[in-house]
């Protein structure tokens, strides 16, 4: 498969969300959100990283998700020590049980994802008719993927241009440059022309500009065009 994306930034992945404590907070609260949409049951989380999310769903919220597929073995590594159960795949190629889960979320792993079509339709084979299909991530349009788009294209978070628009500890810039950032109604356009689900849900968070996000913690809201992390929900 090559050398997965997150290969090497297992811990400065953990590390940044530590390190903005109330952004990862808000985030979290717009997880446990977009899941209390759904009525539960099985649950797998795809690209779930270190089950970092996973281990505080848990902890915050009683919520228990030990089912992850994951393309990165250090990334993998750490879930597997947190409990989860972790598949090495990509979403386009993990072999998954047909109607076997109540629920599937992408929680940031879809700005890692160059064809939505191909993932997604791999991924729904393992999802239940009537079951949920969860994503949440960064939309391009929004001003953090504004602020992604225009450092990857810098190279860099100090340049002129970005002057006091940077928060103190912005997103890596290795992971910024491996990114596909998609907007919001593009994901939703593919749930619904080319891939056939339906009653589609949004909720957002990190409405403040990036540099004040981690000021405080936020309340998950209704809608996608303000938030600089949205939540769909569809129904198989």
């Amino acid at each position: 498969m090559g050398k997965a994306k997150f290969d090497g930034y297992a811990q400065e992945y953990d590390t940044w969300f530590m390190t903005n404590e109330n952004v990862f907070l808000s985030e979290l609260k717009l997880l446990k959100a977009a899941l209390d949409l759904t009525d539960g049951g099985r649950i797998l989380s795809v690209g779930c990283g270190s089950g970092l999310f996973e281990k505080a769903l848990n902890d915050e919220y009683g919520i228990t998700v030990t089912d992850g597929v994951e393309p990165s073995e250090d990334m993998a590594d750490i879930a597997r020590k947190r409990g989860m159960q972790v598949q090495i795949a990509t979403a386009e190629t993990a072999q998954l049980e047909p109607e076997s889960y109540d629920v599937i979320y992408f929680n940031g792993s879809s700005s890692y994802i160059p064809d939505l079509d191909v993932a997604y339709g791999n991924i729904l084979k393992a999802l239940k008719t009537g079951g949920k299909l969860v994503l949440l991530d960064v939309p391009k349009e929004s001003a953090y993927g504004l602020l992604y788009l225009l450092a990857g294209k810098l190279d860099t978070y100090a340049a002129p241009e970005l002057l006091d628009t940077v928060p103190a500890c912005p997103y890596p810039l290795e992971l910024v440059h491996t990114a596909y950032w998609h907007t919001t109604e593009e994901k939703s356009q593919v749930l619904i022309e080319h891939l056939g689900l339906r009653d589609l849900e949004y909720r957002q968070t990190l409405v403040a500009h990036p540099v004040y996000t981690n000021r405080a913690v936020e309340e998950p809201i209704d809608g996608y065009q303000a938030g600089g992390y949205v939540a769909i929900v569809a129904t198989k």
